[in-house]
């Protein structure tokens, strides 16, 4: 118990850059995507609290599926038209999150239905998916870390540089939590 509080301090704490960054940045000049990338961050990270917290969500998990497959559907297509490897990576992340909603056990009382995985008893189904997922993520977490680490001290676009660590914190987390649940 004392671990998914921390984790949930934690990624409750990811949601400032993305509001500081909603707030503060030039998405006129930036661009829309940007600004939906930014968004979904800030989505997908309150969804990692949600799912971390011990006390539940205030969403049902049907919810948070619906919110989630749209999100999915909205980057993805986006990833499609565009050819971006960043809506591809949002839409990746979001599905991730789907499939860790509806795999994870919703039988009995325990849960009702409130998203809570820190308390789960039971593994998700489709551990090749979940493996796949853990792989994907731990790659491009690491992958974030070092281009976050390259860009230190240099100058590049407003909000770039906290976005590329939160992606990579969020990919550390995304993957550990697929692992213990697999």
């Amino acid at each position: 118990m004392p671990l998914a509080w921390l984790l949930t301090a934690l990624f409750a704490l990811l949601a400032l850059p993305c509001v500081f960054r909603l707030v503060k940045l030039d998405y006129v000049r930036l661009g829309d995507r940007v600004r939906n990338g930014d968004l979904a961050e800030l989505l997908l990270v309150v969804a990692m609290v949600a799912m971390l917290s011990p006390v539940g969500g205030p969403i049902p998990a049907a919810g948070w599926q619906a919110v989630l497959v749209l999100t999915a559907g909205w980057f993805g297509y986006a990833a499609w038209r565009d050819r971006s490897h960043g809506c591809a990576h949002h839409a990746l992340s979001a599905a991730a999150m789907l499939y860790m909603v509806t795999a994870m056990p919703h039988g009995g009382m325990v849960h009702g239905p409130w998203l809570t995985m820190s308390t789960m008893d039971a593994r998700l189904a489709w551990p090749a998916v979940g493996l796949a997922a853990v792989a994907y993520f731990a790659v491009d977490a690491v992958r974030s870390g070092v281009a976050a680490t390259r860009l230190r001290g240099i100058a590049v676009v407003p909000g770039h540089l906290s976005r590329t660590w939160c992606r990579a914190a969020m990919g550390v987390g995304m993957g550990w939590m697929l692992l213990a649940a697999v």
